[in-house]
């Protein structure tokens, strides 16, 4: 092997750990190295802070931007769920643009949930912003709104199973959008919602932007939140 393709393969190999790490960890094996990040969430300018061992670590990622610029405004109050939060970009997002929801901001990564939590403080949020994992969600709890950037790399099986294991807690009338790169099989993911869901639910492409879609799956049934 030359050596180019040997600090190629070296590179490989640490994104896929840092992959690893992200979406199977409880507990990163890398340093907990925290920094502030001034970011824009929704029209928030907002100081929070990052870390290594979870997702988009060191900014704002692409596809949660795409999310956040292109999902419509939240309902005033309700009862939300952000699947994989990470640093909590998206549960702080709709935290700050409604102010009186409860949101769930659910991930397997305890640094993660972590720093969620730390951020939620920070800006006030703390009493409507819980960072959990799943089974410290109560199980008879409904959703009237989700947003997730799900992690499509776990694997399409997991992928599957996580959206599947969620999605169908949405209440009548409620909305889920989801952010998938087009690359990475959004499209696909559109049809295989869709049949999986069955008739209850509406699943669609609502916006595309830089390479990435924002999927709406539409439980149909009376809206519940004004």
């Amino acid at each position: 092997m030359s050596e180019t393709a040997g600090k190629q393969q070296d590179k490989t190999d640490t994104e896929h750990q840092q992959h690893v790490e992200q979406y199977f960890s409880a507990q990163p094996g890398s340093r907990d190295v925290r920094r502030n990040l001034h970011v824009s969430l929704r029209g928030h300018d907002v100081d929070v802070e990052v870390s290594n061992g979870v997702f988009s670590g060191h900014r704002l990622d692409l596809g949660t931007s795409v999310l956040l610029r292109h999902a419509p405004q939240a309902p005033e109050n309700g009862t939300f769920l952000d699947i994989g939060c990470g640093w909590g970009p998206i549960a702080l997002a709709l935290g700050l643009e409604s102010p009186k929801a409860d949101i769930w901001a659910l991930d397997v990564n305890e640094r993660a949930l972590e720093l969620t939590k730390t951020n939620a403080e920070k800006l006030g949020l703390g009493e409507h912003i819980h960072a959990v994992k799943a089974t410290e969600i109560p199980a008879n709890l409904t959703f009237d709104l989700i947003w997730s950037n799900p992690p499509i790399r776990v694997g399409k099986d997991e992928l599957h199973t996580l959206l599947m294991a969620w999605l169908p807690r949405l209440t009548a009338g409620g909305y889920a959008y989801l952010v998938v790169q087009k690359n990475l099989g959004s499209d696909s993911l559109i049809k295989w919602l869709s049949a999986q869901l069955g008739d209850d639910f509406a699943v669609t492409k609502y916006a595309s932007s830089k390479g990435y879609r924002v999927i709406e799956a539409h439980r149909l049934g009376n809206e519940t939140i004004e």
